[in-house]
């Protein structure tokens, strides 16, 4: 088993039409608007971009985000990710319902960051818990921007 290489998967249910929630996701630039683990984001061209994220144990992880796929047909955002973590990130969005969505979010990733790797073995309970405090405050943030829209 590789310690340094990690699988996530959350599914989302948000009150808000597919569209709409694409087109939110679609700017990565402003997740720090409404998920506060995404510190700071910014474009570096139409296609990429970099992003500082910070969860709950302290320590930041730093990637540069490259778009690999932008499908607003099929509701994908696909973006490959390097720095710190390198590895890939989706979200894919259906609709179960009128006016409701259901985003699934996987990610892909190795771990990069030396002082990660060296902690790889004992700290991968809480790298697994971090992320998923993350997700958490994410639906919950990302669902409060909805409303607001």
């Amino acid at each position: 088993m590789n310690w340094c290489h990690y699988r996530f998967r959350s599914v989302w249910e948000l009150l808000a039409p597919p569209d709409t929630v694409f087109t939110v996701l679609a700017r990565p630039e402003e997740y720090p608007r409404w998920w506060p683990q995404v510190r700071e984001a910014a474009r570096r061209d139409e296609r990429s971009g970099t992003a500082r994220i910070r969860s709950v144990l302290p320590y930041d992880i730093v990637v540069t985000l490259t778009e690999r796929r932008r499908d607003p047909v099929a509701r994908v955002l696909e973006t490959a990710l390097a720095g710190d973590i390198e590895g890939w990130a989706r979200w894919t969005l259906t609709s179960p319902g009128a006016g409701r969505t259901r985003a699934l979010y996987e990610q892909e990733v190795d771990v990069r960051r030396p002082l990660m790797r060296r902690l790889a073995v004992p700290a991968r309970p809480l790298f697994r818990a971090n992320h998923a405090l993350m997700m958490r405050a994410g639906r919950r943030g990302l669902a409060a921007h909805l409303h607001s829209v």
